[in-house]
């Protein structure tokens, strides 16, 4: 029988504990889970991929049948690159339903031959995103019930921005 492997990719910038739900969910469906961490040159993140990539090895060491790799360029390329035949993706909201609703039809036309499986978001983890983290902990704010302790410990790293505005939290001009 056929190893049932399945990537998770993502920017996890940062990782979320949301982010660690699907993955440890996604682990006791399939034999084998590979989050592909992106790296897309042209798109401005917290932390490099490096530090992407070991914030979400070490969130995700005791699953035994987890790897995290970067990744570049399309995801149906990953998942053939790794003979996977799954692609997971988490969903938080109907506005992710239809972002992953048009994704998926566009992997189904460039590789038939990858599933794509969508796992819902964890209850406790309905309102949290990469994003909303990272604006939070510009302003200050206690992200520690948001992200894994790894990831705390780097962004802690991080000065907070207070004061700049970004629109999202306190409301647009």
């Amino acid at each position: 029988m056929q190893k049932r492997i399945g990537i998770y990719p993502g920017s996890f910038d940062p990782p979320t504990n949301g982010h660690v739900d699907i993955v440890r969910r996604a682990a006791s469906l399939f034999d084998e889970v590979i989050v592909g961490v992106g790296v897309n040159l042209a798109k401005k993140t917290m932390f490099s991929a490096d530090e992407r990539v070991a914030m979400m090895r070490e969130s995700t060491a005791d699953c035994d049948n987890v790897r995290v790799e970067p990744f570049d360029g399309l995801q149906v390329e990953f998942a053939r690159k790794h003979q996977a035949k799954f692609i997971i993706r988490g969903i938080r909201a109907l506005s992710d339903f239809e972002f992953e609703f048009e994704m998926a039809n566009m992997n189904g036309l460039l590789a038939p031959e990858v599933e794509m499986v969508f796992l819902m978001t964890s209850p406790e983890y309905l309102f949290v995103s990469a994003s909303r983290v990272k604006e939070l902990h510009a302003f200050g704010a206690d992200v520690s019930p948001l992200v894994p302790p790894q990831v705390l410990k780097r962004l802690k790293k991080i000065p907070a921005r207070k004061g700049q505005r970004t629109g999202a939290i306190e409301g647009n001009d």
